[in-house]
């Protein structure tokens, strides 16, 4: 069994940041979405592993090469051309062997033993959950044990059974997606491969998950992945990094704070993560982010639901008086006149 994890996406819902950090290396408790990826492969002794990329993305192939005890190969989709054809690209290193996909920007809290549990026997498994709003995603029709029918963000929804970014195939997939066309927005969608595999006969498994799971493809839902994975991994606690100097704070978990970070006077959390070289002076954040070396000072207002990008600097008149939401991206500047 290999992996294969999908990261060639544009981003363009997480502007400004995607525009300066692919969406797939943004932190979600200060730790880039990818390694959850890698990490859920590992944990099912997956470690063999392909990762598509789009060409300009090679911050991700960095960050990829601390994990030198696995084998990690790149691949490139030079065109946004949909899921099934990001997994094309793959289809040397799969060979003849069954394979798990994973959406790079997604946070999926089920293991993948559920998903490979429901693919015995079967040339393909996808995993499901129940969602108040199908049509936002691909959705399945079952009948007894298996799927019948896949459609991608149906107007008219026949269930509320979405696809929630976990698909295990068998090289069967590859002639799928060969024989496919390209969608009405000009994609190769994976719906219609998989929807393919049913026509012809081949038998589509699935599990359900409750567990939750998060597309981290908007700033409300990256803070919302944010204030969910900071609850399970931390419950209440408070982390803070190496050489990191505090005075006068007021720390409320959960709250990371990486390395080399400067907090005095300042109010944190909760439900807040700030990575490392970060510096916070005279000031209040909850449920919030704070990216590598990013700067707050001087703030008298609390800082609520508030994301600010790399190197970013924000400070105000103390004597405004007022509560602030913020979207403040790389390398940008908030300061008195």
């Amino acid at each position: 069994m290999k992996g294969v994890i999908l990261c060639a996406g544009r981003g363009t819902r997480l502007q400004p940041f995607s525009f300066s950090l692919p969406k797939t290396l943004l932190p979600v408790a200060n730790q880039p979405v990818i390694d959850y990826c890698i990490e859920k492969f590992v944990n099912a002794d997956i470690r063999e592993i392909g990762v598509v990329l789009n060409p300009g993305q090679r911050d991700v192939a960095d960050c990829l090469s601390k994990y030198t005890e696995l084998d990690i190969q790149l691949f490139f989709q030079k065109q946004p051309r949909g899921i099934a054809d990001a997994i094309k690209m793959a289809r040397s290193f799969v060979g003849a062997d069954s394979f798990l996909v994973l959406l790079g920007d997604n946070l999926v809290e089920e293991p993948l033993v559920t998903t490979l549990d429901a693919f015995s026997g079967h040339s393909s498994a996808i995993l499901l959950a129940h969602v108040e709003n199908p049509s936002d995603y691909g959705v399945a029709s079952l009948d007894q044990d298996r799927v019948v029918k896949v459609e991608e963000k149906p107007k008219k929804p026949q269930s509320n059974l979405a696809i929630v970014g976990i698909y295990a195939f068998t090289p069967d997939i590859f002639e799928a997606i060969d024989d496919i066309r390209p969608s009405a927005r000009g994609e190769y969608e994976i719906t219609e491969a998989i929807q393919w595999l049913i026509d012809h006969g081949q038998g589509v498994s699935y599990a359900v998950t409750s567990n939750p799971f998060f597309d981290v493809g908007t700033v409300e839902r990256w803070l919302e992945a944010n204030r969910w994975l900071l609850r399970e991994r931390f419950g209440h606690d408070v982390f803070v990094g190496n050489n990191t100097h505090l005075e006068n704070c007021t720390l409320k978990g959960p709250l990371v704070i990486g390395d080399n970070c400067v907090m005095k006077d300042t109010t944190l959390g909760p439900y807040v993560s700030i990575q490392d070289g970060s510096t916070l002076v005279n000031c209040s954040l909850t449920n919030s982010i704070c990216l590598s070396r990013s700067t707050l000072q001087n703030i008298k207002l609390p800082i609520v639901s508030s994301i600010f990008g790399r190197d970013s600097r924000f400070e105000l008149d103390p004597g405004i008086d007022t509560e602030l939401r913020c979207i403040v991206s790389d390398k940008s500047r908030v300061a008195p006149h």
